[in-house]
């Protein structure tokens, strides 16, 4: 055990973790030159086009310092930077004792740093910060240096500088990871008793679910008796192993390694993480695991096809196999039939997530717009929390809404800091007290509803802040909220994707902004279809959709203009049944680009 080493990089989105750890197993030669390629560790498609990391991903590597003999097994876990995935972060950092705060010496230190690093210190790890990016012209190496000095209260020599792109300090750093962060303690000292912790799992059609686990006490190997100990369910061990950075069996997992254990077991459910996993006959006391994420975003999806019902079903069960933040339950809409209501994390991972149904299991969805939950207290007294916007009740029968608010961090430089304030007004927030961070930059604090930062809060701040400017968020408490269901209707009937809830403050240029759009997109119909929006029992904003014609009297030649004018009538009074009796069609596409914004 004294010469595992556990640990993990943690950064702000874009800082350069895969990067680096694309150097590490270069240098280790875990992976050979030839099949070396960018983003190593990023298994996904979807990661790498995007050229973020998604799933947290583990990888051992062996490393010998030349002039000693011993060889250390360097376990690495590269992280997510993006704030939406911020709980497989609190995962990997459950399962190592040591931890790379990696920061952009472009860019400096951002407010997800500080929230990733808050984690780290909580569960008490070895932090060793590191400045990367050293070899961009435009890197501030000495400023961004003292910023960190600042924040971990360290000296310049504990501040470590490489470049993930060139390598250039990389070796140094390895040394430095086996020097401070301490190997793996054992608590139980017989090993007859084995305790693993599920930090992870994944789901493989031929074996079953496949947990990655860290082996805290004693030893397991194939064909052990094992059993969950929250859910209770127990199975064989199949397969030990590790990754490097594919699944390589081995023979068994020693306290202190990270690895994986192949269960065999096909049901849904079983799995969790932050389960323990022990020896069936054994009564040792299990770990203590991970908090359930709460869902902060919720959307509901239907089949496009309710032919496909049974087929999202499947997908939805078979992808929470290998992303057990999300929840979902069916409900249904007169509309769009039977769907579920799915809770996110945050609106990348929604993104995310209808991207991967789409891609991996070919399933055609229409998505609606994206909500938060609301405590609704009704006039008679009742109290009913609403997840979505269709379901909210008519603004007649409410008494009294709560909403959720959220304790936002922006760090930014000093000269955006009017346009951010202006921003932060435009979406209802209370602007706290501001602080200045290192050089040129300032730490601001504020609280906003969860609705305003769910209405491109992100995108916009990245915009007026050209990039520099990084937010990070917690939810904070439950306020009185002061909004409005606005409807949608085509043809007078109610398009429930369609519907939203809205600050009453701005449902008048909502309710413009969406029937403009729609007008816009829509394809035109057989017959003449009205686009309103409805909300507060009136109708607040409407356009016509003009009927597709077909010139009737195309093919006369000659003969009185009777002849003509009748044929146009029995066309009028065609488009009249129509409009009577027509549904409109609304292709998928146009759902995608109304929630789209």
């Amino acid at each position: 055990m004294e010469n595992i080493r556990n640990f993990s990089i943690i950064a702000h989105i874009d800082h350069g973790k895969s990067t680096l750890a694309d150097r590490m197993l270069e240098i280790t030669g875990t992976v050979e030159k030839r099949k070396m390629k960018e983003q190593v560790l990023d298994q996904m498609e979807l990661e790498r086009e995007r050229g973020i990391t998604i799933k947290m991903q583990p990888v051992r590597m062996e490393y010998k310092i030349a002039g000693n003999d011993k060889k250390y097994i360097l376990n690495l876990i590269d992280t997510p930077g993006h704030i939406d995935f911020s709980y497989e972060v609190s995962r990997a950092l459950k399962a190592v004792e040591g931890a790379i705060l990696l920061v952009d010496a472009t860019q400096g230190a951002q407010a997800q740093t500080l929230t990733t690093l808050s984690m780290a210190r909580d569960l008490g790890l070895k932090i060793i910060p590191v400045l990367n990016k050293i070899d961009s012209p435009l890197a501030r190496v000495d400023e961004t240096r003292d910023e960190v000095m600042e924040i971990l209260k360290c000296s310049k020599e504990e501040v470590f500088k490489v470049s993930g792109k060139t390598g250039e300090g990389v070796e140094g750093l390895l040394k430095e990871v086996i020097k401070q962060v301490p190997s793996p303690k054992r608590e139980l000292l017989s090993d007859k008793e084995f305790r693993g912790l599920v930090f992870d799992f994944q789901y493989s059609n031929h074996k079953g679910i496949i947990v990655f686990t860290r082996v805290f006490d004693g030893k397991v190997s194939k064909n052990a008796q094992l059993i969950f100990s929250a859910a209770k369910e127990k199975f064989t061990s199949l397969e030990t192993g590790i990754f490097s950075p594919e699944a390589v069996p081995k023979q068994s997992l020693q306290a202190g390694e990270i690895g994986y254990i192949i269960t065999g077991i096909k049901k849904p459910g079983i799995a969790s993480v932050g389960d323990t996993v022990r020896f069936a006959d054994s009564n040792v006391k299990a770990l203590s695991g991970y908090m359930k994420p709460s869902p902060v975003v919720w959307a509901s999806v239907y089949p496009e096809s309710q032919d496909d019902f049974a087929d999202l079903s499947r997908a939805l069960s078979r992808l929470q196999l290998s992303d057990s933040s999300f929840s979902y339950e069916e409900e249904s809409s007169g509309l769009l039939g039977r769907g579920f209501r799915i809770g996110f994390l945050g609106t990348l991972h929604m993104e995310i997530f209808t991207e991967r149904l789409h891609r991996e299991f070919a399933v055609d969805i229409i998505v609606t717009t994206p909500s938060i939950s609301y405590d609704i207290k009704l006039k008679g007294g009742k109290i009913k929390r609403i997840y979505s916007p269709s379901l909210f009740p008519d603004f007649g029968d409410i008494e009294q809404i709560k909403e959720p608010w959220v304790n936002i961090e922006i760090i930014t430089p000093n000269n955006y800091m009017n346009s951010i304030l202006q921003l932060l007004f435009e979406h209802e927030a209370e602007v706290g007290d501001s602080e200045i961070f290192g050089e040129n930059r300032i730490k601001m604090h504020s609280q906003l509803p969860l609705r305003e930062l769910m209405r491109g809060f992100f995108d916009k701040l990245k915009s007026i802040s050209a990039g520099y400017a990084s937010i990070s968020y917690k939810i904070g408490d439950i306020r009185d909220a002061v909004v409005a269901r606005l409807d949608i209707l085509v043809a007078e009937e109610i398009v429930p994707a369609f519907t939203k809830i809205v600050s009453k403050k701005r449902i008048e240029e909502e309710a413009r902004i969406s029937v403009e759009k729609l007008y816009k997109i829509l394809p035109r119909q057989m017959f003449t279809a009205k686009i309103q929006a409805k909300a507060l029992g009136r109708i607040i904003s409407s356009k016509t959709l003009s009927a597709l014609k077909k010139d009737v009297t195309g093919y006369l030649y000659g003969g009185d203009i009777t002849r003509k004018m009748k044929l146009r009538e029995k066309q009028k009074k065609g488009k009249k049944k129509m409009k009577e009796r027509g549904k409109v069609n609304i292709p998928q596409e146009i759902f995608f680009k109304m929630m789209k914004g």
